[in-house]
């Protein structure tokens, strides 16, 4: 059975080379002219485009990349005030495939704004960063049992950048966030915007900080959801904090389970069966029913990971439950795995994260300090994901952590879950700290306070976005619970979240 990243990784290059044949031509020079807006071929309604931006801003001389470009119009276009930049996340998320698919805010905003999205360099329909698929798919170690195996892991990812730089050249050098966000200033000038509107979910929160550092003089708004903390000092306070959201969120399943007759684990210790199949899967007898395939520790930690972006505990619960039966369990509508992602998470995410990992025996003492942290769950998926696809990657981060500084914006509007499993609320926390910025907080669970068909946090975000009105400091917004009549209510559309 492959493992989860490598998974992930094998559809990712594969999407990639198809990919490529679709990138959008450029239209513009970095910060001149306007985008040549087109029909999308795929995407009746929205309009195609590409921004031409330097591959490498210190040396433009040195050659340009294409950044594409979706946009829906304004439904109103008496009530236009402008264009409203997005991005879904990632690294890696397709902002323009996403809005192509329908992804957008309220009606309250997409009245008002056009909805633009923006696939980032190296990504979708932009010029891709190309890896070589024997190097990517090649068998790995995701937890490594030994020095041995710790050194075979640092060549996989060594072997894997070494690919990226020959195939792709200079621009998988030059992924990194702080080059995206000025990427985004060329959008915006291209746009014809004075001043940037922008909503970032994930990852694309590390994108909006960094813009709002370099240009906080060209924001107008800027919505920030479910935050990247780029002030953490090392590989274990980012293990740490993540593995212990995840803890948190399963605590909230559980208790879930027990106050709802329908979740099929109900009247169940759901945390002893938890830690049951945890056990199991340590001495390698957990398999999946569908195929007899072993379930490993780090697999059982990706699929609470991915139940809880949602949340989609009533789905988790039945998966819980077919494994401790050994029955298969009933399709779900979407399964996570299925989802590609695209071969630049590690060109993004080390170049924007120094995370050093040194030894075997250093990488050992922050997993059992996880798992000692997090009886449950042990791990989180994404954050071990993340620290271990950096150990021996070739190039060394060009935009590592640093505590966030903005100085001369206007004010910023933070969201956050209370309970969110991959980017924890402390994160944005102390984005709001580091900031000055007020932050609303979503008092629920899952991945994307915008998208929890809260009316308090789509109201406040919306009334900031359109009037630059703040809600006031402190406010929270009551959790819907999962799988009421209220959760059903359709809103703002999500994106399918991948990664951060």
């Amino acid at each position: 059975m492959l493992g989860v990243r490598k998974r992930l990784l094998t559809a990712a290059a594969v999407t990639a080379v198809a990919g490529s044949l679709l990138a959008a031509a450029p239209a513009s020079a970095a910060g001149t002219g306007s985008v040549d807006w087109k029909p999308c071929a795929d995407a009746p309604g929205v309009d195609c485009g590409a921004v031409t931006v330097p591959i490498d801003y210190a040396h433009p001389e040195k050659g340009t990349t294409s950044v594409a470009l979706a946009r829906r119009k304004a439904t109103d276009p008496q009530a236009r005030i402008g264009a409203v930049l997005m991005d879904p996340g990632g690294p890696g998320g397709p902002g323009a495939g996403q809005v192509k698919e329908g992804w957008s805010l309220s009606a309250e905003v997409t009245k008002r704004f056009d909805t633009v999205g923006f696939d980032p360099r190296g990504i979708g329909d932009s010029t891709q960063i190309k890896c070589g698929l024997d190097e990517v798919i090649a068998d790995h170690p995701e937890v490594p049992r030994n020095q041995a195996e710790f050194e075979q892991l640092a060549q996989y990812n060594r072997k894997v950048g070494d690919s990226c730089s020959r195939l792709t050249g200079p621009l998988a050098s030059f992924a990194d966030t702080k080059t995206v966000a000025r990427d985004m200033d060329a959008i915006r000038a291209a746009l014809g915007e004075k001043k940037l509107t922008y909503y970032g979910v994930s990852y694309g929160t590390l994108m909006g900080q960094q813009y709002a550092e370099l240009f906080p003089g060209k924001v107008r708004a800027l919505v920030l959801d479910s935050n990247m903390d780029h002030s953490q000092l090392g590989a274990w306070d980012f293990l740490r904090s993540e593995t212990q959201s995840v803890q948190a969120e399963f605590g909230e399943f559980a208790g879930w389970c027990g106050r709802t007759p329908s979740c099929v684990l109900h009247g169940q210790d759901v945390s002893k069966l938890t830690r049951d199949l945890q056990d199991k899967a340590a001495r390698g007898e957990l398999k999946a029913p569908q195929s007899g395939e072993p379930i490993t520790p780090l697999n059982l930690a990706s699929i609470f990971q991915g139940a809880f972006y949602g949340p989609s505990w009533d789905q988790l619960a039945k998966t819980l439950k077919s494994f401790a039966d050994g029955t298969p369990p009933a399709a779900s509508a979407r399964a996570r795995d299925e989802i590609p992602v695209n071969t630049v998470f590690q060109s993004i995410f080390c170049d924007d994260w120094k995370l050093p990992v040194h030894s075997y025996a250093e990488l050992e003492t922050y997993r059992r300090a996880a798992a000692a942290s997090a009886p449950d769950v042990k791990v989180n998926s994404l954050g071990w994901s993340a620290v271990t696809a950096c150990i021996g990657w070739p190039e060394k981060a060009s935009n590592p952590q640093h505590p966030l500084q903005v100085h001369g914006a206007p004010p910023l509007l933070v969201l956050s879950s209370k309970f969110d499993p991959a980017t924890p609320y402390a994160w944005s926390q102390t984005v709001a700290r580091q900031t000055g910025n007020t932050l609303l907080t979503y008092d629920g669970w899952g991945h994307g306070a915008y998208f929890k068909n809260s009316d308090c946090v789509t109201k406040a975000t919306d009334d900031y976005l359109i009037t630059g009105k703040l809600p006031a400091r402190g406010t929270h917004c009551a959790a819907v619970e999962p799988g009421t009549a209220q959760a059903r209510i359709a809103g703002p559309k999500a994106p399918v979240t991948i990664g951060f």
